[in-house]
């Protein structure tokens, strides 16, 4: 236990709470935005998949990591139209349609994959960092906060600006509607299927950002299946925060925290056997959900399609 709690040890949990936190971040916001319009989507896993993916290649073939960005933001909003067409506009059941596409998704970019890299498994370049002068110097906290990509410091950012979304706007609004009273949305004059379809992209496209953090930032290439659940941990962080941005944020903070314990206990130098230390993500889920699903909220009209005239 003596490499337990050292500065090498807390900077590498540290470092790597924010690398593998960034992902389940943009999954859970996605998803709570999704959720507060009253689509429940199981498909995120998907979308996150799938934007790890598009992704990569387009990094891997342009040397950009910002159109890596763009290409698996519009990548898991691809995935997220699928979910428009079928869950909102056609009114089928979303928990299987979310679970379809997830599958879908695994099975597409594993065949993609054998067939472009399964030969070669390309990797990218250390991806670049903007340092904040002062704050960087700080040790142990210093390079695991402040000497990150830029799209770490915006997806903080966007916690800010989604909190003052939901809050302070009509589209907030109109959201928090449309997943409690999409009657009284559609008798205000404002198209209830519109204002969830627009969610739903938005979480795909959130999604898809958070998937191709995960490959290119976070790994520096594409393996199928490489989401490993992150997905489904972005829809526990979205029912318990209650509608607040803030505690998913949090959510995220904890679980990367639990996914990085992994790498930290390996520079550690302790000999805990690696199945052990990757169930305790999982674990950590299901004693929050005992622990807080009791207190969560979702919206009344979550899961279910709506259809004008229906009250």
């Amino acid at each position: 236990m003596g490499g337990l709690f050292t500065e090498t040890f807390v900077a590498s949990l540290l470092f790597g709470a924010v690398t593998v936190g960034i992902p389940l971040l943009l999954a859970g916001l996605g998803e709570q935005i999704s959720e507060k319009s009253g689509v429940l989507n199981i498909g995120i896993e998907g979308m996150m998949l799938i934007g790890a993916y598009g992704g990569f290649v387009a990094a891997y073939y342009t040397g950009s990591f910002w159109l890596g960005f763009l290409a698996g933001g519009i990548s898991g909003m691809v995935v997220a139209s699928l979910m428009v067409l079928f869950c909102v506009i056609l009114s089928m059941n979303q928990i299987v349609i979310g679970i379809a596409l997830t599958i879908g998704a695994e099975g597409l970019t594993a065949l993609l994959h054998h067939f472009q890299f399964s030969r070669s498994y390309p990797r990218l370049s250390e991806a670049p960092s903007l340092d904040i002068p002062g704050l960087n110097d700080i040790p142990v906290i210093g390079p695991a906060f402040f000497e990150r990509h830029p799209l770490v410091y915006l997806s903080i950012l966007l916690v800010v600006f989604v909190a003052w979304l939901f809050r302070r706007t009509h589209i907030g609004l109109n959201l928090q509607a449309a997943g409690d009273n999409p009657a009284a949305l559609d008798a205000a004059g404002v198209d209830v299927k519109l204002t969830r379809a627009g969610a739903v992209l938005t979480t795909g496209m959130l999604a898809g950002i958070g998937g191709a953090f995960m490959a290119n930032v976070g790994a520096g290439i594409f393996v199928p299946f490489m989401i490993h659940g992150a997905g489904f941990i972005g829809i526990v962080l979205a029912m318990l925060a209650r509608g607040n941005p803030y505690w998913v944020l949090l959510g995220a903070a904890l679980f990367g925290a639990s996914l990085a314990l992994t790498t930290a206990l390996q520079v550690a130098g302790l000999n805990i056997p690696t199945d052990v230390v990757q169930m305790l993500p999982f674990a950590m889920v299901i004693v929050v959900l005992v622990l807080f699903a009791r207190h969560s909220y979702l919206p009344p009209s979550l899961a279910l399609p709506y259809h004008r005239g229906e009250r």
